[in-house]
């Protein structure tokens, strides 16, 4: 009874945020409903308060801090003109002989850099579509370049990339940001080439037939030399806060942090805090910081309004932030419930010799469930980390191969058509799921899945590299 309790409020959770609840409110709800209905409403709330609500707050204290400065980073970017400029430069570099590859690698270096997906969806598609038009590109694959470049290898593969689906494994395994950086790369060089071998391909297939960029006359195309009321700032200048995110969170992985002691840390103050299991974070945490006090201080006469975009930029991690710590909440109440351990004795059975394979599956269903890569790692690890890092270390498996697979896969199922992500980008674009979802779903759900079955082959054979 209490499997089939678990397996109820899992299809309500999915059929509900699909309608547009807030998971705010989903989650206690669909986890309390768990509980009543696996016969322990006596501990209703007992539970609520010492387990759904200690594994959220559990979650805000490790990654609060990155999602609120990766949301301040994006949105300095975003109203400095730094990730506009940087977007015009690269098309206008790239020029209009491959459109779809100018729009792609135009987000996956914003992205790369720590803008958010989001900011940079806003800042590349009005120019991409101005482009996309000049070229007679169909406006339908407009989504599924930003989305490659967005949401697939440089927020899950590429090694060192600020990303919070990169960052939540780094406690669970002790690793860091640029775990598995060989595998990572060969992950991200695999999702970029078919992404665009597909992408370009459609845009071929629509050019012989005559099709053009389409219809749209409700939409403001501005040409792709002006920007109104975005601030003019130099390239040098636009590039340098991406190159200090990723060069301080290498600095500070490779040599300055793993060169301090933390052995004289009070007990009595810190607990049982393991350095180690934080250093990689730390590392991105201050890369962001320190990246975000330069746009500050480098642009200072020329903000229009500083406090209004701190502001937006802070209170825009609220509602992200809180999303999936009530994932993890809710995930933490199904994980306390007697049905779970049928789930997840199965779930860890799937391949008992190879932990990556199970690893894998968990994080697509559960991504898939929440529509959200974050919140479905962030589950799937809070109540089944310990056991994957026990069954790694026996079979030998090193824990950075564990990481990247972990991120690579929370990333295939995460994008179905209610996810928040792609409703988002389709809003943003101005187009229906039927006019351009099925290129989002080629190259966001099976070119990475294509790719973890490579990475899970290539880490089986020859371990992390």
């Amino acid at each position: 009874m209490s499997t089939l309790a678990i397996v109820v409020s899992l299809i309500l959770l999915i059929v509900l945020a699909y309608r547009g609840i807030t998971v705010l409110l989903l989650a206690p709800l669909m986890a309390s409903l768990a509980v009543l209905l696996s016969g322990d409403g006596g501990l209703l709330l007992p539970i609520y308060t010492d387990t759904f609500m200690k594994a959220l707050g559990g979650y805000l204290i490790k990654f609060f801090p990155l999602f609120i400065l990766g949301a301040l980073f994006g949105q300095l970017m975003a109203d400095s003109g730094a990730a506009h400029a940087i977007a015009r430069w690269i098309i206008k570099r790239l020029g209009t002989r491959h459109v779809v590859l100018t729009v792609v690698l135009a987000c996956a270096i914003l992205t790369y850099g720590g803008v958010s997906l989001f900011v940079v969806a806003f800042a590349v598609f009005p120019i991409g579509a101005a482009l996309f038009r000049e070229t007679g590109t169909p406006k339908r694959l407009i989504p599924g370049a930003i989305a490659l470049g967005s949401f697939t290898f440089t927020m899950t593969a590429l090694p060192g990339t600020p990303a919070i689906q990169n960052a939540i494994p780094i406690p669970f395994f002790h690793t860091t940001s640029f775990a598995a950086p060989g595998l990572g790369i060969i992950a991200g060089a695999m999702m970029l080439g078919l992404g665009t071998w597909w992408l370009q391909s459609r845009a071929s297939r629509a050019t012989r037939r005559g099709e053009g960029y389409g219809h749209h006359p409700d939409e403001q195309i501005e040409p792709l030399e002006t920007a109104a009321g975005v601030p003019e700032i130099g390239t040098l200048a636009a590039f340098t806060p991406l190159v200090m995110v990723i060069g301080l969170n290498a600095l500070l992985t490779y040599a300055i942090l793993p060169g301090l002691d933390f052995s004289g840390l009070p007990e009595a103050r810190f607990g049982t805090l393991d350095p180690g299991a934080m250093l990689g974070l730390w590392a991105i945490i201050i890369a962001l910081l320190v990246s975000c006090a330069w746009l500050i201080v480098s642009r200072w006469r020329h903000w229009a309004d500083l406090k209004g975009t701190i502001n937006k930029g802070c209170f825009g991690s609220m509602l992200p932030v809180f999303n999936t710590a009530s994932e993890v909440g809710y995930g933490a109440v199904i994980a306390s419930l007697a049905g779970f351990v049928i789930i997840r004795d199965a779930v860890l059975s799937l391949a008992p010799g190879n932990p990556l394979i199970s690893e894998a599956v968990s994080m697509n269903v559960l991504a898939a469930v929440t529509g959200s890569s974050s919140g479905g790692m962030s589950i799937a690890l809070s109540v089944l980390g310990d056991d994957y890092l026990r069954m790694a270390n026996a079979v030998g498996l090193n824990p950075e191969l564990m990481h990247r697979v972990a991120t690579i896969a929370a990333g295939g199922m995460d994008t179905l058509p209610h996810s928040g992500a792609v409703i988002t980008l389709l809003a943003i674009c101005g187009l229906t799921h039927r006019q351009a979802y099925p290129n989002i779903a080629a190259v966001t759900i099976v070119v990475p899945m294509i790719t973890l079955v490579a990475v899970i082959t290539l880490g089986t054979l020859f371990g992390s590299f």
